[in-house]
């Protein structure tokens, strides 16, 4: 697979126009994986930067005429994933990040963007209309809101599930075709963004974490403004708490009483935001409890922290907390602090009234230097003692290497993700040598109970398919059959979850 041909590239500027074909030693950093260890082991040949789907079909038939590989990005902010690396040093970015159209559909509550609309930009969008529709964000509101619901990211809100909130995308196919899905399939069909499924087969979910096209256009379903957003916000004191306070919660959950999922962090996910380990201690080591202490006391958290919401009428958001109420009393929390929005009140501010952040990226400075993370977050069942010995034996292997631990449970429908950060200190060699082993450690703990990664970073992707067995790994056969039906140069993505084309599955890690 030729990544670098002169005709290639002189055929793409003649597409796009040469200043958005970027092919400098410069252009190849600013597109590589700023979070890694070896930025050069992910780093791609260049980058081209189509405007219009137009554009992107044209650069797809060229990449198919020279065997070109193409990594599609969206904005490239996917941090503490691979950012805007692709999976196979040398491709090519494509990055998608021009385009920028935002159709809102104010009485039915839907809109369709294009890969370039960040979270800043819908929210801006909507604000600046008047337009009482919410967004559903996730910590960092710099990326895609298309990328973002693509890698089935999650928010705060009701509408966290961002994948689920899909309604029609428009596609560039491997071969260069274009395929609206759904009812986007009818010309002009006004109902693209209102009925998910359309007449035959639903594709949506096909183009989520895949490499087999190229998303050009994403509907989705954003939250009416409520009435009122009420609830609160818990702090619990012992590690021990987590497995009672899941199994409080989620019945709820389950009966829709609470429809966000509410994510259960421990105290460095809290103040790793607010503060730098420098400032508590020299120690290299992991931290005592006399530190933690006193960081806790400092920002009055608990070890483990939860925000719970009820969105809409005032009527339904009082009774709700009021149950909600009910569930806790007399259980052994530390704290709690009412929390209440209504319409007409300024925003918030926060996550869980759909405004768009990034401060907690600034975790990424917990240890000084020039910081990154890494994640790992497998899926569990929702009780809280299987809550608990997955706590015990991740902690357990965060000590072992040496990391603080850092770590929350997000509470779906019927399903726990216990989402893992790694933070390190690039510039610390002993730490980053302790960063890829600990990262298979923990996908091999996981893996020991049956517990499968949802998302992961591009470093990792065979390993974490590889984890999926079963039937001699039957769904990795399935994706590729279908990758070299739909992509037979094997031009978009190679890689991407773990999916190969034929020509390079001796790529493989």
């Amino acid at each position: 697979m030729t990544s670098f041909n002169p005709a290639a590239f002189r055929a793409f500027a003649a597409a796009i126009g040469q200043e958005w074909v970027m092919t400098s030693a410069e252009d190849r950093i600013s597109y590589s994986d700023h979070f890694a260890a070896d930025e050069s082991k992910h780093q791609p040949a260049a980058a081209i930067a189509p405007a219009t789907a137009e554009e992107v079909r044209a650069v797809v038939r060229i990449a198919n005429q020279y065997k070109v590989s193409l990594w599609p990005i969206s904005r490239g902010k996917n941090f503490g994933y691979g950012g805007a690396a692709p999976v196979m040093k040398g491709a090519v970015v494509l990055d998608l990040s021009r385009m920028k159209k935002i159709e809102v559909d104010a009485e039915n509550g839907t809109v369709l963007v294009e890969p370039g609309v960040s979270f800043f930009d819908l929210y801006d969008y909507l604000q600046e209309r008047k337009i009482p529709l919410w967004l559903s964000v996730p910590g960092n509101s710099w990326g895609s809101v298309a990328g973002n619901a693509l890698d089935r990211g999650v928010g705060y809100t009701s509408y966290g599930d961002h994948a689920a909130r899909i309604c029609g995308l428009e596609v560039v196919l491997p071969d260069g075709d274009l395929v609206r899905t759904g009812m986007g399939a009818m010309k002009d069909n006004p109902s693209w963004q209102l009925y998910k499924p359309g007449f035959g087969p639903s594709w949506d979910s096909m183009f989520c974490q895949s490499n087999f096209g190229i998303v050009t256009k994403l509907g989705l379903w954003l939250m009416p403004e409520p009435e009122s957003v009420q609830g609160l916000d818990f702090e619990f004191d012992k590690p021990e708490d987590l497995g009672w306070a899941i199994d409080t919660i989620m019945p709820l959950r389950r009966d829709g009483v609470i429809q966000q999922s509410p994510s259960i962090g421990n105290w460095l996910r809290s103040a790793a935001v607010m503060t730098t380990r420098q400032q508590w201690t020299k120690d290299k080591g992991p931290l005592n409890d006399k530190v933690v202490t006193a960081i806790r006391e400092k920002f009055k958290i608990g070890w483990w922290s939860v925000q719970v919401r009820f969105y809409g009428p005032t009527e339904i958001t009082e009774a709700s907390l009021r149950v909600l109420e009910k569930a806790f009393d007399k259980k052994p929390i530390l704290s709690k602090k009412p929390a209440k929005w209504t319409r007409g009140d300024p925003p918030e501010g926060s996550p869980v009234t759909g405004v768009p952040v990034s401060f907690p990226l600034a975790n990424a400075n917990w240890h000084g230097g020039r910081g990154g993370h890494i994640g790992y977050s497998p899926v569990l069942p929702p009780k809280g003692d299987l809550a608990m010995d997955q706590f015990k034996r991740t902690y357990d292997l965060y000590s072992k290497f040496g990391m603080d631990y850092h770590a929350s449970f997000a509470m779906g429908d019927r399903s726990l993700t216990n989402v893992n950060q790694i933070l390190y200190d690039k510039d610390n060699p002993d730490m980053m040598g302790r960063v890829d082993a600990m990262f298979r450690a923990l996908v091999a703990d996981a893996s020991a109970h049956n517990y499968g990664e949802y998302r992961t970073h591009i470093e990792y992707m065979d390993l974490v398919a590889d984890s999926y067995k079963f039937n001699d790994h039957a769904l990795r056969r399935l994706n590729e059959r279908v990758k070299d039906a739909l992509d037979p140069n094997g031009i978009i993505a190679p890689g991407k979850s773990g999916i190969w084309p034929k020509a390079l599955r001796g790529e493989r890690s």
